[in-house]
């Protein structure tokens, strides 16, 4: 027994890049993006919480940095918020979190980083500060 099947429709070209849609990538997005990547650089942890300009708490070494992003078109901007084991070099270490965060962002969303500010919140050592009882 055999069996006729129907033939497929035919195959329209695809659409050009214009009719297919738009693309928005939120801010939300990016920060998320960034503040993952740049705890990939070595030496960088979490930002301290801060109160009124005042750091409290301490750093937050297991959580990713503060990131704050501004998308414009096809353009972001990033204000980053992190700690950095000491006695690392503060300035190398923001240098490299920065080349890598341009990399990550525009490797993952297609945007173009413009502008990326680094604040050092605070300086970590490899062990944790025992309490001391008085």
């Amino acid at each position: 027994m055999t069996a006729t099947l129907p033939s497929p429709a035919p195959r329209t070209a695809p659409a050009a890049s214009g009719d297919r849609g738009v693309l928005t990538i939120s801010d939300s997005t990016v920060e998320r993006i960034a503040a993952h990547a740049v705890t990939e650089v070595d030496g960088v942890g979490g930002a301290a919480s801060r109160v009124l300009g005042v750091a409290v708490g301490g750093e937050d070494l297991d959580n990713s940095a503060k990131v704050t992003a501004k998308v414009d078109g096809g353009t972001a901007t990033l204000d980053v918020r992190i700690s950095i084991s000491y006695p690392m070099s503060v300035s190398r270490t923001t240098e490299n979190a920065r080349r890598h965060l341009m990399r990550c962002v525009e490797e993952f969303t297609g945007l173009t980083v413009s502008h990326v500010d680094i604040t050092v919140t605070a300086l970590h050592t490899a062990t944790a500060e025992a309490g001391r009882v008085q």
